[in-house]
C-alpha cells in the first residue's frame, strides 16, 4: 500500500480511526494555499474535516482561489 500522507506535492486530507474506542486522528495539506493542520480526537477531527471542506481543498477549485 502506498503512503497516503498529504504533502505539498500531493495535497489532501487523511483521517484515521483504527478502532471504535480509539480517538480519530486527521491532517490535511491544502493544494491551493499550502495551509496544513492536524487534529486528534473525534470532535476535533470532525471540525478539521469541516474546515478543509469549507475553506481548503475542494473550496479552492469552486471559489476560483
Amino acid at each position: 500500500m502506498s503512503d497516503l500522507t498529504p504533502t505539498p506535492e500531493s495535497p489532501g486530507l487523511h483521517v484515521a480511526k483504527p478502532a471504535p474506542y480509539t480517538p480519530a486522528t486527521g491532517y490535511y495539506v491544502c493544494g491551493g494555499c499550502d495551509a496544513a493542520a492536524t487534529a486528534h480526537g473525534d470532535a476535533q477531527v470532525h471540525a478539521l474535516v469541516e474546515d478543509y471542506t469549507a475553506d481548503h481543498g475542494p473550496a479552492h477549485a469552486q471559489n476560483g482561489r
